[in-house]
């Protein structure tokens, strides 16, 4: 009798061809749709499955495997992965993977350029325009702040913070960061960025740009020290997670000129975006694409797919997942 082979909940559609390599060993149920799912549709999905692919849409904790006991691994397709309740996995003996590295470059490229977009106003200029503002060229229309010669802060100073602050020694920055254990003296070199305080850090910087990990232990860990310290001059960026800022701070900071603006990839409570965000000009606004390259997204599915595969005891790296989040 033919043993049945294991059964594979993928979330959302993501690459056909990338998740074919899936049914070559299990039976796959990929959705057809982008779906936003309510925590019980969850639970039902992952019911009688052995594996699943997920996005950062999809939240994970004790009530959602309360009743999957054949659930083996999860692979989230993302680095960060503050949708998974891993003590929860972990309890059950479920193997949790993400997918770091093959993002870094792309989030970097991306980081930057919203950084230079938000110091010198590109999409607060192209609104004015579009509705027809322009009338005559004028010396002091829509002046922003350099990046050349500036200093840049930036707090996390991981694969994305350091690829970030290469970047910016080609702008002539001087770059500081601040990150819970300082780098070795070789990655600082390499980096061209100096460790300073937090406090420093924020005090410092022309331009912020935030790379830090999110966990519920570190929420809204920047407010309301940043808007105090901060040069009512500079500009802040988060490509991190929403939950790192207050929105509401940030906003009456925005609103009120004691912060000149900000750039910002992700939103605490996404999709959904604060309302009082989204009345201002002083704001570039983008729906978490940082990873967004079509290269780097195939590569991220990728490498999700090769975790899973090996998480439920497939392929090369049978039982050894590339990427196993430990903790």
């Amino acid at each position: 009798m033919t043993e049945a082979r294991p059964r594979v909940w993928v979330s959302q559609p993501l690459f056909d061809d990338v998740i074919e390599r899936l049914r070559e060993h299990f039976d796959v149920n990929a959705a057809s749709e982008v779906t936003q799912y309510a925590p019980e549709q969850i639970t039902a999905a992952l019911r009688d499955v052995d594996g699943a692919l997920i996005t950062l849409n999809e939240g994970i904790g004790a009530t959602q495997i309360a009743d999957a006991a054949r659930l083996r691994a999860i692979a989230n397709v993302g680095v960060g992965y503050n949708n998974l309740d891993i003590p929860a996995l972990q309890a059950v003996g479920i193997v949790a993977t993400n997918t770091p590295d093959v993002l870094t470059e792309t989030t970097a490229d991306f980081g930057f350029a919203l950084m230079m977009a938000t110091a010198r106003r590109i999409t607060e200029s192209e609104r004015w325009l579009r509705e027809g503002h322009w009338q005559q060229w004028s010396f002091q229309t829509m002046l922003g702040a350099d990046l050349h010669g500036s200093t840049l802060g930036i707090l996390g100073m991981g694969r994305i913070g350091q690829a970030i602050a290469r970047r910016a020694s080609g702008f002539d920055m001087r770059v500081l960061y601040h990150n819970r254990s300082r780098l070795p003296e070789a990655t600082e070199r390499e980096a061209r960025a100096s460790y300073v305080g937090f406090d420093e850090l924020l005090a410092q910087a022309d331009h912020l740009m935030l790379v830090l990990p999110y966990s519920k232990q570190n929420h809204h860990p920047v407010e309301p020290r940043a808007l105090l310290q901060m040069k009512p001059t500079a500009t802040r960026v988060n490509i991190a997670r929403g939950g790192i800022v207050d929105d509401d701070a940030r906003v009456d900071a925005l609103a009120g000129g004691r912060l000149a603006a900000a750039g910002l990839d992700v939103f605490e409570g996404e999709p959904a975006v604060n309302p009082r965000l989204l009345a201002l000009r002083n704001v570039v606004l983008t729906p978490h694409i940082a990873s967004g390259s079509l290269a780097t997204r195939r590569a991220m599915v990728s490498l999700a797919v090769d975790n899973l595969i090996a998480a439920l005891g497939h392929g090369p790296h049978a039982g050894a997942p590339p990427n196993r989040i430990s903790a």
